[in-house]
């Protein structure tokens, strides 16, 4: 027997609109404006697509509509909790409205970025959003170039061109140093991340330099070995900096991961936490209240950039031809625990 032509007896839309007993136009409703078909309609398109494995051509349908329905999110890690809410709040919303969320990962590294950008604006999305401000010029050229919404997360440069949805990282760092000397720790440190290319951490780095200097005091700063994991590189920290003649009296890691390799590492060296050395991180991860000592940390709005970020993108999508305002600068939250 001859072999079947490729695509010969695929379900289409008309085969789903036909099972379900609704018009193409609904089925095609379903997929892009979810919320103006009705719950019955809903309810028996999902059952027919389900009988028949369906599958819309999204390439074709956005030829055809002039509009993709997918957007571009590129972020610097995918291992580890701190983007998670955000990724979860912004697909989440923008899902709602029969939008998809395709996601790449640049593990801090700005040419893996560039690739990822350059990939997903082949594509001709609905919107591209970014992470920070810190790109190589060829990322810069094409977000400057791109003819569709530009979002750059977990920051915020009100004087760039992109929208930004985020706070200020040295702000961040202020508010550790005002925690810190406010409970009364006047030898400060700073660890950095182990990661090289987070840029974010360092502006943290440069909020506490100038909280420091503004109470007259020294920096102490520490750059953990690049090859090392995150706990790895808090444990080498801890162990360096009490390993000093003259010892800080408290440790701002750049994250929780590092803050809680230090933690742990104190434990071990006999080090008390706060009693010896006072230990804040950033980022408020799942895990940090169950340390003991439970874990100081600044909380970023992770959900709330993930959110707002989606809403101004839908938004953007509908106002036709005015954009919508830019959203405010957001704020890191102090949590005061135990480790200070």
């Amino acid at each position: 027997m001859s072999r079947q032509r490729r695509g010969a007896g695929r379900v289409t839309l008309a085969t789903v609109a036909a099972l379900a007993e609704v018009s193409a136009m609904t089925v095609s409703r379903y997929f892009n404006e979810p919320a103006r078909v009705s719950e019955v309609h809903r309810e028996r398109i999902a059952a027919a697509i389900a009988a028949t494995g369906y599958v819309p051509n999204q390439v074709a349908g956005g030829l055809a509509s002039s509009k993709n329905r997918i957007v571009g999110l590129v972020v610097p890690n995918i291992s580890g909790p701190i983007f998670a809410s955000t990724i979860q709040a912004f697909h989440d919303t923008l899902g709602a409205q029969g939008y998809q969320v395709l996601m790449a990962s640049s593990y801090f590294s700005a040419q893996q970025e560039e690739n990822a950008v350059r990939a997903f604006l082949g594509w001709a999305p609905a919107a591209l959003v970014v992470t920070s401000h810190f790109h190589t010029p060829a990322t810069e050229r094409m977000l400057a170039s791109a003819s569709v919404p530009v979002l750059e997360v977990w920051d915020y440069q009100p004087q760039r061109q992109p929208i930004q949805v985020g706070f200020d990282h040295t702000e961040v760092g202020r508010m550790a140093v005002e925690h810190l000397h406010g409970r009364g720790y006047r030898r400060i440190a700073f660890v950095a991340n182990s990661a090289t290319g987070d840029h974010s951490a360092l502006e943290r780095r440069d909020g506490y330099v100038q909280a420091l200097a503004r109470h007259g005091l020294a920096p102490i700063l520490y750059q953990p070995d690049a090859a090392l994991p995150p706990f790895e590189a808090g444990k080498q920290a801890l162990e360096a900096l009490m390993a000093q003649a003259t010892r800080p009296d408290a440790i701002f890691f750049a994250n929780d991961n590092l803050a809680a390799g230090g933690l742990l590492a104190a434990q071990r060296a006999g080090v008390r936490i706060p009693g010896d050395c006072a230990v804040l991180g950033f980022g408020d991860y799942p895990f940090a209240q169950m340390l003991m000592p439970s874990l100081s940390t600044l909380r970023p709005p992770a959900r709330e950039i993930g959110e707002q970020a989606a809403a101004y993108l839908l938004a953007s999508f509908n106002a036709v031809p005015d954009r919508p305002a830019p959203p405010a600068a957001l704020h890191c939250t102090l949590v005061q625990r135990e480790s200070t």
